[in-house]
């Protein structure tokens, strides 16, 4: 009889002990984090299991495994057909809602996304390239936009973007500090503006991209 590879082990495990105990229901987010090889997503060396993030550089993070579990079960809530992924660092939240069987597209500010470990395993993604805070409209309507870390805020911008119904689901920090508390939130659009409803708390990073410039005073 075969043995399981160590890492498919450590895969299960990651499931078992830390996403589905923790309120992380939807099938296909699970199907999907037992299949995708967190560990071609993370640099070499890195515990790619551990339930924690993982520096990729640059002052940018892998969210851990359940955090990227909850956005990704949050982002799945109505079944979107379109997706967007603003700042998918190595891309494994992308593969995981490309799993769901969503079309999704994967923004980053670096090319990366083409020649790493997304466009291995999940090759129906389109890795583009461009400015975050300005979202990827040639991509676009989206159902949903999920926004891959912290952000002080959802940008207007994003409104134009979205579908008729579309959402943003991102993490709101609560301080400006590039890493702390924030709150994952559902946003729909009214008007030029979001309305955002709270979906938990959680502790996250603040996307460099996205970080408010120092304010000074006299």
């Amino acid at each position: 009889m075969t043995q399981p590879a160590p890492q498919d082990i450590a895969r299960n495990h990651m499931v078992d002990g830390q996403v589905r105990p923790n309120q992380v229901s939807d099938q296909r987010v699970i199907d999907a984090m037992r299949v995708l090889p967190r560990e071609a997503f993370a640099p070499a060396g890195a515990l790619a299991y551990a339930d924690t993030d993982i520096e990729l550089g640059g002052g940018r993070f892998l969210m851990s495994p359940l955090l990227a579990a909850r956005l990704a079960q949050l982002a799945l809530a109505r079944n979107p057909a379109e997706v967007l992924v603003v700042g998918a660092g190595s891309g494994y939240l992308a593969a995981l809602l490309a799993s769901a069987g969503a079309r999704v597209v994967a923004l980053e500010e670096e090319t990366r996304l083409q020649t790493g470990a997304l466009a291995q395993y999940a090759p129906q993604v389109e890795a583009a390239c461009g400015p975050l805070a300005a979202g990827y409209p040639a991509g676009g309507p989206y159902d949903v936009i999920v926004i891959e870390g912290a952000v002080p805020a959802i940008p207007e911008n994003f409104v134009a973007q979205l579908a008729p119904g579309g959402r943003v689901v991102a993490i709101v920090a609560d301080g400006d500090e590039p890493a702390g508390l924030g709150r994952a939130v559902s946003a729909e659009a009214v008007g030029r503006e979001f309305v955002a409803v709270r979906a938990f708390d959680c502790t996250a990073r603040v996307l460099p991209a996205f970080r408010r410039a120092p304010a000074f005073s006299l």
